[in-house]
């Protein structure tokens, strides 16, 4: 009976420590304005999400990649919300050894390589959005409720072969954070 109790107190602890390091991770500072032409996404930053664990995953070369989701819904009051916009948004990143550099390459930027020399230059880099153009203006109506909704994840990683049975370390830090909504009119 002791070891049942033992095993399960464990076990709680096991997944309460998981749960704990993936509600660190959150979406902050999101700011949407318009431009003249563009309904943007002026900043959105996601903290909490690299671990001493994903620190070290990085530096020994594992590619990481964080998703960003984006969706904006025209809110109509009798019918369901019409989905204008639903985008998924990468990041990742590339550790080179021999260079000592980080290679970071985003999806709304073309996949240009970007070379940071450090983990925090290249840890800024993964975990902010700016200047992002979500949609031309002229496909909202003025006057119309708008509601606008992020999220970020961590890639789910797929090891080759049996590694992930030795690298068991990589599923301690998913992470997925919750929903944030602005809800605007035009």
């Amino acid at each position: 009976m002791k070891r049942k109790i033992c095993i399960i107190l464990l076990s709680m602890a096991f997944f309460i420590q998981n749960q704990a390091i993936a509600q660190n991770a959150r979406l902050s500072d999101i700011t949407i304005s318009n431009t003249h032409d563009h309904l943007e996404l002026v900043y959105l930053n996601i903290k909490g999400t690299f671990t001493g664990k994903m620190r070290k995953a990085v530096l020994s070369g594992v590619p990481t990649t964080f998703l960003f989701f984006i969706t904006l819904h025209k809110v109509r009051s009798v019918w369901t919300d019409k989905e204008i916009v639903n985008m998924e948004i990468t990041h990742t990143i590339k550790y080179n050894s021999l260079k000592k550099e980080f290679i970071i390459k985003r999806s709304w930027e073309n996949n240009n390589p970007i070379i940071a020399k450090s983990f925090k230059e290249a840890q800024k880099l993964m975990s902010e959005i700016n200047n992002f153009k979500i949609i031309p203006l002229h496909k909202l109506e003025k006057g119309q409720h708008y509601q606008f909704k992020a999220r970020a994840e961590l890639s789910k990683l797929t090891l080759p072969l049996y590694l992930h049975y030795i690298l068991f370390f990589v599923s301690l830090w998913d992470f997925e954070t919750d929903w944030y909504t602005i809800n605007f009119t035009y």
